[in-house]
């Protein structure tokens, strides 16, 4: 099986913790995994903000934090995955929400894993 990589993108994250961004859905609907293997998260604006970076389990229907309120500063970046891989099943989602939404978000992944 040839890789599959693919890029998600988000900019102006929500600034609601109820309703967090949803930069990546994994396989919607397929039963194949994916792979996260970057996620980049960049403050473009002139004040600090505060990151957070969930992964909801679809199927459990639960979010669970890889990073909570993290700071970044006025021009900043924070590598929140590099290096490490997250698996993330069909439906599985990445979630972003910051405390200004003058943050953009990249990620990579690896697509179809069986």
């Amino acid at each position: 099986m040839a890789n599959n990589f693919k890029n998600a993108f988000a900019t102006s994250v929500s600034t609601n913790s109820s309703s967090p961004t949803a930069v990546y859905t994994a396989n919607n609907g397929s039963a194949v995994n994916s792979i996260l293997i970057e996620l980049d998260v960049a403050n473009t604006g002139s004040s600090a903000v505060q990151v957070t970076v969930q992964l909801y389990d679809s199927s459990g229907t639960a979010s669970y934090h890889i990073v909570k309120n993290a700071p970044i500063p006025s021009g900043g970046a924070l590598k929140v995955v590099s290096g490490q891989k997250v698996v993330l099943n069909g439906d599985d989602q990445v979630r972003v929400y910051a405390s200004a939404s003058t943050v953009d978000v990249v990620c990579s992944i690896l697509e179809d894993v069986a």
